[in-house]
């Protein structure tokens, strides 16, 4: 019986070193390693710890696509078995050879699986033989590690990346295909009951004029166009400071707790009022906790209109909450149920957003266009390359030769750039900047 922790199969085409980055992994020498194509023929399995986090890794026979000798037609069929049972896949290349056809065949296999691939250019000891790496982003996978698993060159690197995006693999690959769960926010009696109610088709919450009526959350799951979408209705979220009531107290620290839980917030501002602090702290909640953000002004019907009043409360909503620019804004009345349907749309699109990967080969044209062309960064500082090394919300590293402070602007700029190229609506996205090391030895 395997283990239930999150399992990394270990595949490739014959004598490209996956029992040397096996061994590499695991830290003693399980599997044989001869220059022999093939030599290993059964999973061998092993357990591996790295940051504090535990995995299991199966090492497999070199596989050779379209071979129809008995033995590695028997090393397919047990790669595969680890394959599907893995979490995500180490496919290991020569990076001292030319790609091959077998290479761009597997790479095919791979894809089609659905699975999170890590594509492991080996056998790579040197700056000058890392100058041949692009030439494997041609099998179609995003991520691509240069390496040494005779040395433990690049091995450093790869285990980071790995450590940062497996908690997202595993939540993802549930999250994605599952439902949408929503947060309603807002200070006191901006109608999140109300627009609740409209959006479900009837009373779920108690709906009054007093401000904090409701108390509790209260969850309703509705299906829509094929979407199962879980919304959560939060109470009113008060100033810590100004709060009196327990109840009130206890409805800050459940909106809070369900933003957590939640995959997009969608924050009601009182069209009415205008925008206040407090709605710019509760949005602030929101986008500390990374969720994806939809700000509804309710109450539209109640507003005296004019020409330009719509353009003048959305400058002021971009003017206030700078931070959630990203966010697009609907105008509806809750009450009246105006545009209220629309928002399923939005709903749609910004959860959809969260999962949007952007191949890493287009990541690095866009740097190299709209980016490195600029200028900006400090004389010293030299971005090698940008990858996206996670989803939900979509995370962005930026491998540069040394870590420096990059200016703010410098960041809202790179940020910016990402947006209007790719499309991220009503999502955070993260950058980060890590340093690119020559040499690392785990």
């Amino acid at each position: 019986m395997r283990s239930s922790l999150p399992l990394i199969a270990v595949v490739g085409r014959p004598n490209v070193g996956k029992s040397t980055l096996f061994n590499r992994l695991i830290g003693q020498r399980r599997s044989i390693v001869t220059d022999e194509p093939g030599i290993t023929r059964d999973r061998i399995y092993g357990t591996m710890t790295w940051r504090g986090s535990a995995y299991e890794i199966v090492d497999t026979g070199g596989m050779v696509p379209g071979e129809e000798t008995e033995i590695p037609r028997g090393i397919l069929e047990q790669a595969q078995v680890a394959i599907d049972s893995a979490s995500l896949v180490f496919f290991v290349v020569d990076g001292r050879a030319a790609l091959t056809a077998p290479d761009q065949e597997l790479a095919r296999l791979l894809r089609r699986t659905g699975k999170t691939i890590y594509l492991v250019v080996n056998k790579i000891d040197s700056e000058k033989q890392a100058a041949d790496v692009p030439e494997f982003y041609r099998l179609g996978i995003d991520r691509v590690f240069p390496v040494s698993s005779e040395h433990g060159r690049g091995i450093t690197e790869l285990l980071d990346d790995l450590a940062i995006s497996m908690p997202a693999i595993e939540e993802n690959a549930e999250n994605a295909a599952g439902e949408i769960k929503v947060s309603i926010i807002g200070r006191p009696n901006v109608g999140k009951s109300t627009l609740l109610n409209k959006l479900v088709g009837q009373e779920r919450a108690m709906v009054s004029a007093i401000p904090g009526t409701t108390r509790d959350a209260v969850d309703s799951l509705v299906r829509h166009d094929g979407l199962t979408i879980r919304f959560v209705d939060t109470a009113g979220i008060r100033r810590k400071g100004k709060t009196e009531l327990k109840a009130e107290k206890l409805s800050v620290v459940m909106a809070r707790r369900h933003l957590e839980r939640s995959d997009v917030a969608i924050l009601i501002i009182d069209g009415t009022e205008g925008v206040t602090a407090l709605d710019a702290h509760i949005g602030g909640y929101a986008h500390e906790a990374g969720r994806s953000v939809i700000i509804a002004v309710n109450k539209w019907d109640l507003v005296e209109k004019n020409y330009r009043i719509t353009a003048d409360f959305e400058r002021d909503i971009r003017e206030k909450l700078k931070f959630l620019s990203f966010a697009p804004i609907a105008f509806i009345s809750a009450k009246t149920g105006q545009r209220v349907q629309k928002l399923y749309g939005t709903i749609e699109e910004v959860h959809k957003a969260r999962f949007v990967r952007v191949p890493t080969r287009e990541l690095n044209e866009f740097l190299r266009q709209e980016v490195l062309l600029r200028g900006g960064l400090p004389s010293d500082v030299k971005i090698r390359y940008i990858a996206q090394v996670k989803v939900n919300p979509p995370t962005f590293v930026m491998f540069s030769n040394k870590i420096r402070k990059l200016h703010f602007s410098f960041e809202r700029f790179i940020e910016n750039r990402i947006r209007d190229r790719f499309p991220f609506t009503g999502t955070p996205i993260i950058i980060k900047q890590r340093a690119k090391k020559s040499h690392a030895n785990t």
